[in-house]
């Protein structure tokens, strides 16, 4: 039996055991009262968790994909604007730019916005934009939009150039347009190697997002916080902060895997 069938055979104990876990605590959950009214408490920052991972991933994934087709252009200053962005926003943390945002970037946003919208100001058309008009939750989105999306670009850079040039020649003798190779050639392609990366950074979303805590968005992170503050039940709270941050990223992995494989079929691989 070769190794790539024993692998496919195994059976997924690590799975068992998790799932084994997660009904522990569910009926820990179900059978206290303290451990109930602390999960109905954090559970309420579930939504505003799941808001921010979504929309900065579908922000950071467009904006990546635009660094990495700059990255791949045929001009030299794309390129290597291109790769100024990455590698000056990949050496910042992402809680140091979620600060920079948030109490730097904001700012200036909005001075700028209102610099060059005087005119409109002036003719009573529009108000005068306030730094407080900016909410700190679209800031923490921002941020990690801005910051996952070095990495994201570096995801559909590998895959793009993974597709054979070979098939890129034979579709520009066909007279296909550039957009047309793009996405009847290059993206249907290199999507199969993009997938698994590109999940991977979704599911490490979820997790940079309780980071928006520090700004005080009412994720899961910071529903906690507040609970054990004024409770002091730090165990209970964070251990349930843990199990809910596990159900929402192995399920993730899962959901995710599950596509992976499906992909693979459809391709017969």
């Amino acid at each position: 039996m070769s190794a790539t069938t024993s692998t496919k055979s195994e059976f997924p104990w690590w799975l068992a055991a998790a799932a084994a876990l997660a009904l522990a605590a569910a009926l820990a959950i179900a059978s206290s009262d303290l451990y109930a009214e602390v999960f109905a408490t954090v559970a309420k920052g579930i939504g505003i968790t799941i808001f921010v991972t979504a929309v900065a991933f579908a922000l950071a994934s467009a904006l990546g994909l635009g660094i990495a087709l700059m990255a791949l252009s045929g001009s030299q200053w794309l390129r290597q604007i291109a790769r100024f962005y990455v590698e000056i926003i990949r050496g910042v943390p992402i809680l140091v730019l979620l600060f920079w945002i948030a109490f730097a970037g904001a700012p200036a946003f909005v001075a700028a916005w209102n610099a060059l919208t005087a005119p409109l100001q002036s003719a009573g058309l529009i108000g005068e934009l306030l730094v407080r008009d900016v909410s700190l939750l679209w800031r923490a989105i921002m941020a990690l939009t801005i910051g996952y999306s070095a990495f994201i670009s570096e995801v559909f850079r590998a895959g793009i150039q993974s597709v054979e040039k070979g098939q890129i020649e034979a579709a520009k003798a066909l007279g296909l347009t550039r957009a047309q190779r793009f996405r009847l050639i290059v993206f249907p392609q290199a999507i199969r190697m993009i997938l698994p990366p590109l999940g991977n950074d979704f599911v490490a979303m979820v997790k940079d997002s309780s980071l928006v805590s520090v700004l005080g968005v009412a994720d899961i992170t910071q529903m906690g916080k507040v609970y054990a503050a004024g409770s002091f039940r730090f165990f209970e709270t964070y251990s349930i902060v843990a199990y809910i941050y596990l159900i929402l990223t192995i399920g993730l992995s899962l959901a995710l895997r599950g596509l992976e494989q499906r992909l693979r079929r459809q391709h017969g691989e």
